[in-house]
């Protein structure tokens, strides 16, 4: 169900004249401050090494096991995936 500017207003405690307000700088070209920086656009590389994707597709119901035991674990799936990943190639290279 969809909310009421009002009721989004209440919600979060700032009215849309307030959010006009604050993109105005933005929407006209300018902001307040300086540049710290180069935009770069993408995750950044993790352990200095460039990152390439793997994927496969699983059954709902796999997922969602996986989806819960991630979060027993207090992880992301995608963390939870690379830790077994790593633990199973752990093991594997001391055989």
């Amino acid at each position: 169900m969809m909310k009421s500017a009002e009721e989004l207003e209440r919600l979060f405690g700032v009215r849309a004249e307030d959010i006009e307000k604050l993109a105005a700088p933005w929407e006209n070209g300018g902001t307040s401050g300086k540049p710290t920086g180069e935009i770069t656009v993408g995750r950044p590389l993790k352990f200095g090494s460039q990152l390439r994707l793997v994927g496969f597709k699983e059954t709902e119901s796999k997922i969602d096991a996986i989806d819960r035991r991630a979060q027993n674990l207090g992880m992301k799936r995608s963390d939870y995936l690379r830790w077994v990943v790593d633990r199973d190639l752990a093991q594997a290279s001391h055989q």
